[in-house]
C-alpha cells in the first residue's frame, strides 16, 4: 500500500453498491477479492458476517460503508469492532431511511461526551 491510500469497502443492497461502483469505489485486491458485496434476499447471514469480518482484517481498507438495515443483521459483529481503522459507517438505502438511534458508532461517540461538554 506504499504510495496509495486505503480503499472504501461497501456492503449494501444492489442500488447502493452500484452507485458506489459507478463512483469508482470497486477494486480487487492481490488475491482477486472485491471490496464490495451486494446483499440480496438469498445472501446468507453467514456470508454477510464473513465478508464484513474479511473487510475488517484487510490492511488495504480504511472505511467500511454498510447499509443500516444490513448492519442490524450483524449488529453483534459491528459492536465488537472497536478499532478506529477501518471506520464503519452506517448509511441509508432507498428502502430504509437512516435511524441515528440504531447507529452503534454514533451511540459510542455520544457516550464520550457529557451534557456539559455539549453546551
Amino acid at each position: 500500500m506504499a504510495g496509495r491510500g486505503k480503499l472504501i469497502a461497501v456492503l449494501g443492497d444492489e442500488d447502493t453498491v452500484t452507485g458506489f461502483l459507478l463512483g469508482g469505489v470497486g477494486e480487487l485486491n492481490k488475491n482477486r477479492k472485491p471490496n464490495f458485496l451486494v446483499v440480496e434476499k438469498e445472501t446468507s447471514l453467514a456470508e454477510i458476517e464473513e465478508t464484513f469480518r474479511s473487510f475488517l482484517s484487510r490492511d488495504d481498507i480504511g472505511i467500511v460503508l454498510i447499509n443500516q438495515f444490513i448492519a442490524e443483521m450483524i449488529r453483534h459483529v459491528i459492536d465488537a469492532h472497536t478499532k478506529s481503522i477501518p471506520a464503519v459507517l452506517e448509511i441509508p438505502s432507498k428502502e430504509h431511511p437512516y435511524d441515528a438511534s440504531k447507529d452503534s458508532i454514533l451511540r459510542r461517540a455520544k457516550g464520550m461526551f457529557t451534557a456539559e461538554d455539549l453546551r
